[in-house]
């Protein structure tokens, strides 16, 4: 039996706050440098991992593709037994329940990196191989690890509704900073005046990564308080049963919802990385113009961070965020169907048309806040951390989706591993996947959050309500 044991009743615990701080900036500030820590790796990984693979190392796409999806058949063994660690036990003497756990996983977090993007071209091919798997499942276990605790902190830094939209923004906006600033500039280094990769280019920026991410995350632990403790009474305390949140997760429908939802945004995210490259190159010879659409992103974030929640609060976070997707979907579905031959042209319409994505990004979080909420409400116990190791699977599901398609799509059309330029009937197909994309995602995105997440704003209101309520009796 454990003492830590999460599956007691809400009449069981005691929500108390301890003499801590009131919530502040400094708690955003923590959020937006704890989204940039897993970001600085997630988001590398993601999007030039299968480019480095294929063009600096010589792996087939389809190799890539079977590695992306073998790694997520692993998480789904390993990703519930790391989410219910917290759960079970604490870590260290500072009463913390999820900061120790992203203290310890930082650090192979931050290895990985560097051990994804190390040159082992001149390798035996069956040890270059075995390093890929190696590194990549690493990086899998890892991001697990610090992924996590980390979002499920938002629900005991507080419990005020309006707090953690604040939290949400300001993880939305540490993860744009990552992916449109550093990573806009990634293609400017990788790739030589000739259009040939630069292998040493990928090893520096992950040592970079691999510091920015310790010292993010380490901004993070300073940054933020857990304020919220849930004080159980040892005597009542039954063991914690996973198999029972998972059973009631199919039951929690503004989760499945969201999880939905999110495995289009990530296959967005990945995809657009992954492919964005490849396309800019083969089909428009242009691989820097990446870096364009990329830094743009960052304009978009300076109009949305005050236009959204203005927005939100008027109509609800649920109506904001559909209303924004179904924006991209129509632009997405227009540029998928109409070769767009300008460069530019094409850049200034994505950029638009995912306007969309940061939004979602923006107010996602959020949600994830209120259906963790939502499973108090409807069964009467709370499991965060196994609730977000479940949730963040569903997030690796849509970034395999991505990278197995991806690698696997690659190979179905022809690409040639090594060869100077692809054929033009390739560069075509590689068009289409590329516009693809974000079309896939908006469409997932649409029927998660407005077909399966439930939670309009005056229910949500009502939740809140009643929960206030049985957590002062």
């Amino acid at each position: 039996m454990s003492e830590y044991s999460d599956a007691t009743t809400v009449a069981e615990v005691t929500h108390a706050k301890e003499e801590k701080r009131p919530f502040s900036f400094k708690d955003e500030l923590g959020y937006i440098l704890g989204d940039m820590g897993g970001s600085f790796v997630n988001l590398y990984i993601d999007a030039f991992f299968l480019t480095f693979a294929t063009y600096v190392l010589g792996i087939s796409p389809m190799f890539m593709g079977n590695l992306f999806l073998f790694a997520r058949l692993f998480d789904a063994i390993n990703d519930p037994i790391l989410g219910s660690l917290p759960d079970r036990w604490k870590l260290g003497k500072s009463g913390d329940k999820f900061k120790p756990y992203i203290k310890i996983a930082m650090w192979p977090l931050a290895l990985s990196v560097i051990f994804a993007f190390a040159d082992v071209s001149a390798w035996d091919s069956t040890l270059k191989h075995v390093w890929v798997v190696f590194a990549y499942v690493l990086y899998g276990v890892s991001y697990t690890g610090t992924s996590m605790p980390f979002g499920a902190m938002a629900n005991i830094i507080t419990d005020d509704p309006i707090e953690r939209t604040k939290l949400s923004r300001a993880r939305s906006i540490g993860g744009t900073l990552v992916g449109a600033g550093f990573l806009a500039l990634i293609p400017l280094f990788i790739w030589d005046d000739a259009g040939q990769a630069v292998p040493k280019a990928f090893f520096i920026i992950a040592i970079f990564f691999a510091l920015f991410s310790l010292l993010s995350y380490t901004g993070l632990l300073k940054f933020t308080e857990e304020r919220i403790v849930e004080e159980k009474k040892t005597e009542d305390v039954v063991d914690f049963e996973y198999s029972k949140v998972l059973k009631d997760v199919l039951k929690n429908r503004p989760l499945v919802g969201v999880m939905l939802a999110t495995i289009g945004s990530l296959i967005f995210i990945t995809a657009n990385g992954q492919l964005g490259s490849i396309m800019f190159l083969e089909y428009y010879r242009m691989p820097q113009l990446q870096s364009i659409t990329q830094l743009s992103q960052v304009a978009v974030l300076l109009v949305c961070l005050p236009l959204v929640p203005r927005l939100s609060d008027k109509f609800g976070k649920q109506k904001t965020l559909l209303a924004a997707v179904a924006f991209n979907a129509i632009i997405a579905a227009f540029l998928f169907i109409v070769p767009i031959e300008n460069p530019y042209l094409f850049v200034v319409l994505f950029i638009i048309g995912n306007i969309g994505q940061t939004i979602f990004t923006m107010l996602i979080w959020a949600l994830v806040s209120d259906t963790l909420d939502y499973h108090e409400y409807k069964f009467n116990y709370r499991s965060d951390g196994s609730l977000y190791s479940i949730y963040t699977f569903s997030r690796k599901i849509g970034s395999t989706i991505a990278s197995t398609l991806a690698g696997y799509s690659l190979a179905w059309i022809g690409f040639v591993v090594g060869a100077a330029t692809q054929s033009p009937e390739v560069s075509g197909n590689i068009r289409l996947l590329y516009t693809a994309v974000p079309l896939v995602a908006s469409i997932l995105e649409l029927v998660g959050v407005g077909l399966v997440f439930n939670l309009t704003k005056e229910k949500t209101n009502e939740m809140y309500a009643t929960l206030t309520q049985r957590r002062k009796k």
